[in-house]
């Protein structure tokens, strides 16, 4: 079968490589869908009066030819948009064991909440005495995100965890120019850190100075400590480590650090595994972003937005971005300029325009009343289980660097059970296509080579985790024997074939363009 540089069969009676050749180029229920445009056929699904606009309106600006816009009846639009999302991946079709990301079931009790009449339809400019509710609702999350981190103080506009990190470092940076310590640039960050912690201490004005990690995948705490000096201004370390390992001498680098003059800023994607266990606080943690969209399952990546709060330690609780959120005998209120500030307050600035994601913490919110404190912690337990169940299922015959004791969240394999069979990590994870699972997380993190990084969380019962390590088992089994038909060219089941995906990544096509019309004498 020929394929077009999409993927796209140029034949439609052969879709698939395998299986039944059908007329229409459809399998069953799976439809072969073309882009938006190739469909468009100048239909239109309401009817619109003409309206006469004066050209002098315009300044002489007045389209000429059609906008271009696919033209589709309304029952083929629907048709359109529901096929597609027939092809789609999602937590609510599978377990989806992304490591690092906390693909976590949503409740929908929590997709209710944050629809209520005056959280939905709530307008970000209402005035503060038409929004005591959310402003209390608001202010009952940071209550629960200072408690289960044990920190004074917390900022509540960052939108994600990069922004979030922005934030804390800016609090970090405002702190050492309060102290008359602005010459300290340099920002200590391991090497398994993720990539969005180096790119931001960058993007703050500071310099990365790179900390190795241990063959047994912590952070090298002596490698650390030696690295320390009068200009470092902070370390930034994720806690449970992307390794999926704590960091057992956290606390005696955080004392260090301290000792040096620096701050401690904690990477916070992994709260998922800790939250309810323990408080980063008393662990010497000065700044640290929770992502919402994670631990507390709010809708995480195409279905956020998201939102990443950043708790503060007593040393960098006075320089937490604006607006501040009070409670005094008039009820709630938002500070938005500084010098409304109350007395020590010393904000460095603002975040964003508003006051962060509404939407995000109703969802947040509801997730932690429904399951209390008990609850959040039973859900940390239960995603380490489920990590070091999968971990202890497959390493007999997958390989896991630091598989000698238990790990936390996520159970980290590597490529090098695949030596010698011809077999490739991405072969590896483009067969689990076929086999009905998003592949986990690869090629991070780069200290492992071939990196395999599987999240399960604790959304998964024991019968979906066995169905996960059955298929696994069974494909590392086949590659090893030899039988590696079903790993080239993988997945043959999908929807489309393996792209180039180095070739997309560096040129990718962002915009359909129309095929060149023939000239008539061919």
């Amino acid at each position: 079968m020929s394929l077009n540089n999409q993927g796209r069969s140029t034949s439609p009676g052969n879709a698939r490589t395998t299986g039944l050749a059908t007329i229409s180029g459809d399998h069953g229920l799976d439809h072969e869908e073309k882009l938006i445009f190739e469909l468009g056929h100048g239909a239109i699904g309401v009817d619109l009066p003409d309206v006469k606009v004066p050209d002098d309106r315009l300044g002489g600006l007045c389209r000429k030819k059609a906008v271009g816009l696919p033209g589709l009846s309304e029952p083929e639009a629907v048709r359109h948009y529901v096929r597609l999302s027939r092809k789609n991946y999602a937590i609510d079709a599978g377990l989806y064991p992304l490591g690092s990301c906390t693909m976590k079931h949503n409740p929908r009790l929590n997709e209710k909440m944050a629809r209520l009449p005056g959280f939905g339809d709530l307008h970000p400019l209402a005035p503060a005495v038409a929004t005591q509710g959310a402003l209390a609702l608001i202010a009952e999350l940071m209550r629960w995100l200072t408690t289960l981190t044990g920190m004074p103080a917390v900022a509540m506009s960052p939108k994600a965890g990069a922004h979030g990190e922005l934030c804390g470092l800016l609090a970090i940076r405002a702190a050492l120019e309060t102290r008359g310590e602005g010459h300290r640039k340099r920002i200590l960050v391991p090497e398994s850190a993720h990539g969005t912690n180096p790119a931001t201490a960058a993007f703050a004005g500071f310099t990365v100075d790179e900390v190795p990690a241990k063959p047994d995948g912590h952070v090298d705490a002596d490698a650390l400590e030696a690295k320390l000096g009068p200009d470092v201004a902070a370390i930034m370390l994720t806690n449970p480590n992307t390794c999926g390992l704590f960091e057992p001498r956290v606390k005696e680098m955080a004392d260090a650090v301290h000792a040096a003059g620096g701050y401690f800023y904690c990477d916070g994607a992994n709260f998922n595994a800790i939250a309810g266990k323990v408080r980063p606080g008393d662990l010497g943690i000065d700044a640290m972003h929770i992502n919402l969209h994670k631990t507390f399952s709010t809708p995480h990546g195409g279905g956020g937005p998201g939102a990443g709060p950043v708790v503060l330690s007593e040393r960098l609780a006075p320089f937490a971005p604006l607006p501040l959120l009070l409670h005094d005998a008039s009820g709630f209120r938002l500070v938005e300029h500084p010098e409304e500030a109350p007395a020590g307050a010393k904000p460095f600035g603002r975040m964003c325009a508003f006051h962060g994601q509404m939407g995000m913490f109703s969802r947040s919110l509801s997730y932690m009343l429904s399951h209390g404190r008990d609850g959040v912690r039973q859900a940390s337990e239960d995603a380490v289980l489920s990590a070091n169940y999968i971990l202890a299922s497959l390493k007999d015959v997958m390989s896991a660097p630091f598989g000698d004791g238990p790990c936390m969240h996520e159970a980290l394999f590597d490529d090098s059970f695949l030596e010698g069979t011809g077999v490739t990590t991405l072969d590896y994870a483009k067969a689990m296509i076929d086999e009905g699972y998003h592949p986990m997380t690869m090629y991070f993190p780069l200290v492992v080579h071939g990196a395999m990084l599987i999240e399960p969380t604790e959304s998964e019962s024991k019968e979906s985790l066995d169905r996960f390590i059955h298929v696994l088992r069974e494909l590392a089994l086949e590659a090893k024997a030899g039988k590696t038909e079903r790993f080239g060219g993988a997945p043959r089941l999908a929807p489309r074939r393996r792209l180039d995906e180095t070739l997309a990544a560096r040129k990718p096509v962002l915009r359909w363009k129309p095929a060149p019309l023939r000239d008539a004498a061919e």
